[in-house]
């Protein structure tokens, strides 16, 4: 992993407001990222977990502002994206990229794969055919796909091809972030391994680095250098990868784990999670986690609580280390 801060998220919201009615009178707000503080380092794959709804995916596209964040601070290799304008942020995002998990939705089925590829290369200003050509005959190269599939269609491709044409076009700009949204639950099991280890190959030639958001704790284990644990909008835990298996600290952390025999720590029981995910338009007082909570005090139905080290490096959210 190569050192330096490439990316400072601090106290970053993104709120939906809710309304009804024929007036639109705003019931009140959805709170899908709910003041998370991250950062990312120059080569690093940051994992992002949590269950679905918690505000993962949110979060990714709110960090390259394709949704605008309520409130909060985003610094990318020291430029405030927040207050980009239109202009400056279409250039800076060919530094930063994004991986969707379903490829169909991001590939324009009329158009060719060399036209898909090479539709960044002209938005940013590139238009010498015989350059365009070369490039993207290179990137095809890269994620392992053969230059005669130049002008095929989409609907011609598998699932895990389609993956590799949306990489390459994440890749043509030469981006140092890229955030991988899912991009491997809609694949099969074998072809998921072919993804994550291209992924990989092109994070150790290239220094890339990745928010790497899945729900798979096998999947974040293989990839990732830390990994940060997301409930109802906020960040609970957040360690390096082998301190983050070997002792996990937050209970909602701890029955995450225990669900996967083979990534529960040694002497642990199974945790079985009761009721459902509370609504981010209404979250309870205190600590969200409290009404699922197995190891849940008095004080978490009452006070919310702040982010604590109980070592260095290994963040939480709990009364229990408060």
């Amino acid at each position: 992993m190569t050192n330096g801060l490439l990316l400072d998220v601090k106290d970053l919201k993104k709120y939906y407001r809710v309304t009804s009615g024929f007036v639109s009178r705003v019931r009140g707000e959805i709170r899908a990222v709910d003041g998370v503080s991250l950062s990312i380092n120059r080569g690093e794959v940051l994992g992002l977990v949590g269950e679905s709804g918690c505000g993962k995916s949110t979060l990714g596209k709110a960090i390259l502002r394709l949704e605008e964040p309520t409130a909060g601070e985003i610094n990318f290799n020291g430029i405030d994206v927040v207050h980009l304008s239109r202009s400056d942020l279409r250039q800076l995002r060919g530094k930063m990229q994004i991986v969707f998990q379903d490829p169909d939705s991001s590939l324009d089925p009329r158009m060719t794969v060399g036209a898909s590829i090479e539709e960044a290369l002209v938005v940013h200003g590139i238009s010498d055919p015989a350059e365009l050509e070369e490039r993207v005959a290179r990137l095809m190269e890269k994620v392992g796909l053969q230059p005669d599939f130049f002008e095929r269609y989409p609907h011609e491709f598998s699932g895990g091809q389609k993956q590799r044409i949306g990489i390459a076009r994440a890749l043509a700009m030469d981006p140092q972030l890229i955030i991988a949204d899912e991009p491997v639950s809609a694949l099969d099991v074998s072809v998921q391994a072919q993804i994550l280890n291209l992924m990989m190959d092109i994070r150790d030639r290239d220094g890339l680095a990745y928010l790497f958001v899945s729900h798979d704790l096998s999947v974040v284990k293989y990839l990732s250098d830390r990994v940060a644990v997301m409930y109802l909008g906020k960040i609970v835990e957040l360690a390096a990868k082998e301190e983050f298996f070997r002792n996990p600290l937050h209970p909602y952390t701890e029955a995450l784990l225990s669900a996967i025999a083979s990534l529960r720590p040694l002497g642990r029981q199974r945790i079985l999670l009761t009721g459902d995910v509370p609504s981010p338009l209404n979250p309870p007082p205190g600590c969200s986690f409290h009404t699922r909570c197995h190891r849940v005090m008095p004080v978490c139905s009452q006070v919310e609580p702040v982010i604590t080290q109980p070592a260095p490096g290994h963040s939480v959210s709990c009364h229990l280390y408060g």
